[in-house]
């Protein structure tokens, strides 16, 4: 089959770490930062209800960095919950959506990550950037 025609499901992420919404968002940076992360799907009751993304955290900690040292920054990023930074207006995809149209999806919207989801908005996985050059140029083959 011819790639731009294939469904996400065959090169999507589906080890996804995610959060919950009432998480404190020093976890979320703590985790992005070791898991060399860009995105993180949050997770209510097994449905997808939002987004955050390194652009979320670098937004929200610009805004303080200049009042803050390392230990205090931290200290404000613990006392706010990942709920009230989180994109809640989100672009999924369905597993059956063509690399084509993820491609498209992530351009004409400028997101850099889509999330693959059911009818019920359980999470499935993911599909970056990343994979779908992985998938177009190098035979498939994830970081």
């Amino acid at each position: 089959m011819e790639l731009r025609k294939r469904p996400v499901s065959e090169i999507m992420r589906t080890e996804v770490v995610t959060l919950s919404p009432d998480e404190a968002l020093d976890l979320g940076q703590d985790i992005m930062r070791v898991g060399r992360l860009r995105h993180m799907p949050v997770v209510q009751e097994a449905r997808l209800v939002g987004m955050i993304s390194d652009r979320d955290l670098l937004s929200t900690t610009l805004a303080k960095a200049m009042d803050f040292d390392g230990p205090s920054l931290r200290l404000f990023l613990r006392s706010i919950e990942v709920r009230s930074v989180m994109s809640r207006d989100l672009v999924c995809a369905a597993p059956e959506t063509s690399l084509e149209e993820a491609a498209r999806l992530l351009r004409d919207k400028g997101i850099g990550c889509l999330p693959v989801v059911d009818p019920e908005r359980r999470l499935l996985g993911l599909v970056t950037e990343t994979d779908l050059l992985a998938a177009a140029y190098l035979d498939g083959s994830s970081p």
